[in-house]
């Protein structure tokens, strides 16, 4: 339901006479890789000319007169950048205000609004927006127990409904992004945070229309309860007590069937609603932030937008922490405390809260312009300057006058939105090799990850013995700390040293190898007395009806709650070891006795139950709960003869292996993080500048369709075929009690390294076909003065001659 932690990941050239008109674009991304590709042969050309007239000097002269041309030609390029500055600020002063460079709408427009219209006001917001958007989802995962609990959801269906906003997306997440793509994109972005909104108030919705619930009303004040303060520990008591084995009554009820369907079809239907706000948000706004800045630029600033987002799932947990400990109707005074298995937290509080961050953020972000002022201006600029070069070139041949004519800037606009131009955009797309190896090295990749996003607290539970609450730290502060320093310094490492596109695939290559290595790793590390310390004792009367320690103690519909006996083994709950009595010591530790399933060994770590505490502490209960004071005492000795257990599973030291298994899944936080920019990077630029949206949402149609999707369930299906104990309900099977450590480790992970290195392998094919990809302006830049330099060399050399 993270979504994707997890998920995954956009201009209209205008004239300065009439903005609302599109004008010619440069060229097409297939014709400027040509004649980069054919510039750089005629640059390379001419540099062995030069060099080789040289050839008598020697090496030395070889190598001095290369460092002399890159000093000029870097020189020349510091000149070149510092005059484009000053022109560019020079036509931002001259320049109109027109419509697709106007901040802000309506009354709210001016110059107060237009100082915000620059790219580090937009990265910053739409960054915001990302950490807001992504709370909804670890808020949703944070308050589902309550939810299933208020309205009697059974596990199953909450399943479907949290991949409601994965199924909107294969729907529309295509349609959309060509669609919006065309239009006024931050006011689209804008429409699809209204989803969200709406989305956030559909999900807290069944509170205000089915109200609190009966059974929380008649545990507050205002309702007729009565403060007791043993009420907590009795239910408690009465609770634990359904753990016992009960050689009579028939032992624990089975769990009742589902509750209203309503509130399930609400919460479907707003995750449905989120989708497509998501979608929005994800394809337009990076590609808004693509087209607007310097391509240098881009790197750094997507990894800061990635950043603010990846601080959203560990607010929305807190925020969810926080809103459960207030009652469900925090104006009523409840009877009872939060440690009460019968409290219910106020989970809607906190879409309230989300909801009206979005729709303030949401406003904010759809006042951007169409276009903004400094991105038109820099276009104007290098659409003026690259006409220039080509008028001078022109006059030196034929030759260069033909090729100067095959480049010059076409006159055709683009074709208007329609559903023909959109079937041509999606095949365009489906043949473009690099395009479609990077996809579906996506979706391997996706689904590879699938359970280290979604189920690493119940792996590391499972395997390591660790605390739900250590689980998700981990998960939730250490992993994302190294996630956020890959991505922050993979971005501006790239931003700085600008490598080329080939450069960029083969360390995604390399990424995904060392993905494959590290979670082959995992697979390794294990912890041996985690996985032999279990006792599995379930009595099957239909298979098996011999008697056993614990056939006749009714157990069917015991919940999972282990005990670990003084046999140093688990047992899957006192019912399954055979503990028939309960006690709990002065200091308010309980302890069972009378098990069984469970030797009457001696071990000497262990504290057993004496007479003389039985003596002592009248706080032994039977099994009806009825105080055992005044029973024979001759029972004492024959129940304390018998094994005895206490509450949880026997301690194991897998503290090793778990450090082990934190290292190496912190070096892959890091190391997939770090392949993020990249990734981007050569998705956006192997495409046409026109189908950079809708190659986006075509992206995300396809990751939602084959990874996000069938994911979740391939690896829940293997999670269950795992399942060594299953509990039950009245009518069907329960959730998976307990899992086979070793076979999951093993199948988890191997399963996991072969989609991820399925999508190793796309990321080679991506690094073969991306060898003429040109990924920032300058490299463009650079080939150009290049060549003009080594032509000035060549025609100085003719002047001499002459």
């Amino acid at each position: 339901m993270v979504q994707s932690e997890e998920r995954i990941a956009e201009l209209e050239p205008q004239s300065t006479q009439d903005v609302e008109a599109p004008s010619p674009r440069v060229s097409s991304i297939e014709q400027e890789q040509l004649e980069q590709l054919e510039e750089e042969e005629r640059h390379i050309d001419a540099a062995a000319k030069l060099l080789n007239n040289g050839n008598v000097h020697g090496d030395e002269a070889d190598k001095s007169a290369q460092a002399r041309i890159k000093a000029k030609l870097k020189k020349e390029k510091s000149e070149q950048d510092r005059l484009m500055t000053e022109e560019i600020n020079k036509l931002l002063n001259d320049m109109p205000l027109e419509k697709n460079v106007t901040c802000g709408f309506w009354l709210f427009r001016g110059a107060f609004f237009q100082r915000f219209a620059n790219q580090t006001a937009y990265v910053l917001l739409y960054g915001i927006v990302g950490c807001i958007f992504s709370m909804t989802y670890a808020y949703f995962n944070g308050t589902i127990t309550t939810i299933e609990k208020r309205f009697k959801i059974p596990s199953k269906n909450t399943g479907i409904i949290s991949v409601g906003n994965d199924i909107s997306q294969t729907l529309v997440s295509a349609v959309l992004a060509y669609y919006a793509g065309k239009g006024h994109r931050p006011r689209w972005i804008g429409f699809g945070l209204l989803t969200i909104v709406v989305f956030c108030l559909m999900t807290t919705s069944p509170h205000f229309l089915y109200g609190p619930g009966e059974d929380a009303l008649a545990l507050t004040k205002e309702f007729g309860a009565q403060p007791d303060e043993n009420a907590t520990l009795e239910a408690i008591e009465e609770q634990r007590a359904k753990t016992l084995c009960r050689l009579t009554g028939g032992g624990a009820e089975c769990e009742v069937g589902e509750g209203n369907f309503a509130p399930q079809v609400l919460l479907f239907v707003a995750q449905f609603i989120s989708g497509i706000g998501g979608s929005l948000y994800y394809t337009l706004g990076v590609s808004y932030m693509d087209d607007n800045t310097k391509k240098s630029k881009t790197p750094a600033l997507l990894s800061l937008s990635y950043f603010l987002r990846m601080l959203g799932p560990a607010i929305g947990y807190a925020l969810a922490s926080f809103c459960l400990r207030l009652y469900i109707a925090p104006q009523l005074h409840p009877v009872i405390n939060n440690k009460d298995p019968r409290w219910l937290g106020a989970w809607w509080l906190g879409w309230l809260v989300m909801g009206g961050l979005l729709s303030c953020s949401g406003i904010f972000l759809s006042m951007f312009p169409k276009e903004l002022p400094r991105a038109a201006a820099r276009r104007l600029v290098e659409e003026k300057r690259r006409r220039e070069r080509l008028s001078l070139r022109q006059k030196e041949s034929a030759e260069k006058e033909k090729l100067t004519v095959e480049l010059e800037p076409q006159s055709t606009a683009e074709p208007k939105a329609s559903f023909k131009d959109m079937l041509v955009t999606f095949r365009r797309l489906t043949t473009n090799k690099t395009y479609m190896c990077n996809t579906l090295s996506n979706i391997f990749y996706l689904i590879g990850y699938t359970p280290f996003w979604i189920f690493t607290p119940k792996y590391i539970e499972v395997q390591y013995k660790q605390s739900a609450a250590t689980s998700s730290m981990v998960t939730g502060t250490v992993a994302l700390a190294f996630s956020a320093i890959g991505v922050l310094l993979s971005g501006f490492i790239i931003s700085k040293y600008k490598p080329r596109a080939r450069y960029m695939a083969a360390w995604n290559v390399i990424c995904a190898v060392l993905v494959v290595a590290g979670v082959v790793t995992y697979a390794f590390i294990g912890c041996p007395d985690n996985e032999r310390s279990v006792i599995v004792n379930i009595h099957n009367s239909a298979v098996n009806d011999t008697a056993t320690c614990n056939s006749a103690c009714a157990c069917d519909y015991v919940r999972y709650s282990p005990v670990c006996g003084e046999n140093n083994m688990t047992y899957i709950s006192a019912c399954h070891a055979g503990c028939k009595m309960e006690h709990v010591r002065s200091n308010g530790k309980k302890i069972f006795y009378d098990c069984s399933c469970i030797p009457g060994a001696r071990n000497s770590s262990f504290k057993r139950l004496t007479a003389r505490d039985l003596a002592y502490d009248n706080s032994t209960w039977d099994l009806a709960g009825r105080s055992l004071e005044n029973s024979a005492s001759t029972t004492y000795l024959e129940q304390l003869a018998a094994g005895q257990a206490t509450p949880g599973a026997c301690p194991v030291n897998c503290w090793t292996q778990f450090v082990a298994f934190l290292s190496v899944m912190c070096f892959l936080k890091f190391i997939g993080a770090a392949g993020r920019a990249s990734n981007f990077l050569v998705s956006v630029r192997c495409v046409p500048e026109k189908d950079k949206t809708a190659a986006m949402g075509f992206g995300m149609m396809l990751c939602s369709m084959f990874a996000f999707i069938p994911g979740p369930i391939f690896f829940g299906w293997i999670f269950d075929r795992m399942c060594l104990v299953w509990g039950k309900t009245c009518t069907n099977k329960g959730n998976c009690w307990l899992y086979d450590p070793e076979s999951m480790r093993y199948t988890l992970n191997f399963t996991a390294a072969v989609f991820i290195s399925l999508g190793a392998i796309f990321d080679f094919g991506v690094w073969y076909y991306v060898k003429d990809l040109k990924i920032f302006d300058e490299e463009v830049k650079e080939v150009e003065m290049q060549i003009v330099q080594h032509e000035e060399e060549v025609n100085a050399e003719k002047n001499t001659e002459i």
